[in-house]
């Protein structure tokens, strides 16, 4: 590669770091919202959920300081078989997951609720399912730009 011909990569590299800023990429909290709303909503779905309910709507910012702000949503739903139990709630989302996003398990303490991640999209999710065939999922969003 001749000298101008580098110089001239160097010179579009600046300028494409000057245009897009150096600073954070990724979602705002209304695009994550929308994303996590998205994932739970399509978790149920996927999981054959029955009556399922949306217990917070989420779509406000909860501030976070700094101009930074993370969204909510949380639903929940009854499996066919009222007699499972929590951890086997919990273990059947999860694998239904899979299949929706890639979210991998960030706390796990046995009968405790289930932690999980996306590090691409920037939410989180609680796997809390009570037993008796109630599913439970609930999530946030990482404090993100609010534009």
């Amino acid at each position: 590669m001749g000298r101008s011909v580098r110089l001239g990569v160097v010179a579009c590299a600046t300028v494409l770091l000057t245009v897009t800023g150096c600073g954070e990429s990724g979602p705002t909290a209304a695009q994550a919202g929308e994303t996590l709303k998205t994932h739970i909503t399509e978790l149920m779905r996927q999981r054959h959920a029955l009556d399922v309910q949306v217990t917070d709507p989420g779509g406000r910012d909860i501030a976070c300081g700094e101009g930074r702000a993370k969204r909510t949503f949380a639903a929940v739903g009854r499996d066919a078989d009222t007699k499972r139990e929590a951890n086997s709630l919990n273990t059947l989302l999860l694998g239904t997951l899979s299949g929706v996003a890639d979210y991998h398990i960030v706390e796990d303490r046995g009968d405790a609720p289930l932690k999980l991640a996306n590090d691409e999209y920037k939410t989180r999710m609680t796997l809390e399912s009570s037993g008796n065939g109630q599913y439970a999922v609930t999530g946030e969003t990482e404090c993100l730009p609010t534009s």
